[in-house]
């Protein structure tokens, strides 16, 4: 759990449905979801007993972890504490820069390189090989943890391990293969970023959970690099740490807002646009906006969907719960191999913006005429008197 809306989503998902559960079960302790109540807490040796309250339910079954590394901000790792805290899952809070520098030093013995954040002197190419690294441990650690935790809490048997990737970022592709978005089960996978903190906010007043409310209103950050001067980590005070935010942020580093996403995966999904199509009908709805900037906004969505549709292919398994999704196995049967310059698309809309610039020429032609000749009559009245 890390603090963000995607993680705090699968989180509330699961605490909606202990509370449920736990309802029901007492409601029935003869009954079948009673059973399986002890059957999942190891409580069957006690027939009558029921869980006392969703948080012991949730904490019977819901493990959630924070693994943060050097990069990391304040500021998550206490969200993702206090809604452990407020559902009653069993928390836990892991440092995995030992890992993370265990792997880097593997490679430095290997090729003799160092590599190093952009914001370091690195390239590019090191800086998103740094920032991958992190995201795919977390994965195993996920996976290792899955295994072993009922072993640390005396329990039998494993867990499912639970990804945290939500329905745009897949669309985007906005995502590490084989990092947090890898799983047994993706509660999200078909939601949203807009629904997703909609539904935040709604189970946080319904169920009184203040942390949701307050996870929802935070800036997404994937908190893969080092942090900006003064940023959450830093030297300030407590106060000070709480209201800071990490300097990386998603929508800047996507190039593009969530909600565009959402606009971008409707059109492409449901309405079945191609890049052409979807020019046409955003020059319309977003008319605010220049049609050079509208064709900007659809080719840099464009080409980031064609080069990371080859992520879909290995997505996690999630329910069915938007119009659209970018799982290829299921929903999309698309192609997941693309020209990814679309050269005869972008093309096609390099030669409606041009038209539209030289139609608007044409049209303001007279009007500036008409102008001109107003003036020039004008001075000639004014010389005249």
């Amino acid at each position: 759990m890390a603090g963000g809306a995607d993680s705090a989503a699968a989180a509330a998902i699961v605490t909606v449905m202990c509370s449920m559960v736990t309802e029901a079960a007492c409601k029935d302790p003869e009954g079948d979801v009673a059973k399986e109540c002890r059957r999942l807490c190891d409580k069957e040796y006690e027939s009558q007993w029921v869980p006392e309250s969703s948080r012991q339910m949730t904490n019977c079954i819901f493990h959630t972890c924070y693994m943060g590394t050097k990069n990391s901000s304040f500021a998550t790792r206490d969200r993702a504490r206090r809604l452990g805290e407020t559902i009653g899952s069993y928390h836990l809070n892991v440092g995995i820069d030992p890992i993370v520098d265990a792997v880097i030093r593997v490679f430095e013995l290997a090729c003799g390189q160092t590599p190093r954040f952009q914001s370091r002197g690195g390239t590019m190419s090191e800086d998103l090989a740094l920032q991958n690294i992190q995201a795919r441990l977390r994965m195993v650690v996920s996976y290792l943890l899955a295994q072993l935790l009922p072993f640390v809490r005396g329990k039998k048997g494993f867990l499912l391990v639970m990804s945290s990737a939500n329905v745009d970022e897949g669309l985007r592709g906005y995502m590490t293969k084989y990092d947090c978005s890898s799983a047994d089960l993706n509660p999200i996978g078909s939601i949203s970023k807009f629904d997703l903190k909609r539904m935040l906010i709604f189970i946080g007043n319904e169920y009184g959970i203040p942390v949701l409310n307050e996870i929802a209103a935070a800036p997404p950050t994937a908190e893969l690099r080092p942090q900006a001067q003064g940023a959450g980590n830093g030297c300030d005070d407590d106060n000070d740490k709480h209201r800071r935010e990490h300097s990386q942020k998603d929508e800047d580093e996507m190039g593009m807002t969530y909600a565009e996403l959402g606009i971008f995966g409707s059109l492409r999904k449901v309405s079945r646009c191609g890049p052409v199509s979807m020019f046409r009908k955003l020059r319309h709805t977003w008319s605010h906006l220049k049609a050079e900037e509208v064709a900007e906004k659809v080719k840099r969505f464009f080409y980031f969907y064609s080069i990371n549709r080859h992520k879909m292919c290995t997505i996690t398994p999630a329910y069915h719960a938007e119009g659209y999704s970018p799982d290829d196995n299921r929903f999309d049967l698309r192609p997941f191999v693309y020209n990814t310059r679309w050269t005869r698309q972008f093309a096609a809309i390099d030669g409606l913006v041009q038209a539209r610039y030289a139609r608007r020429q044409i049209i303001n032609a007279p009007t500036a005429l008409s102008n001109n000749a107003i003036n020039s009559d004008v001075i000639k009245e004014t010389k005249q008197s």
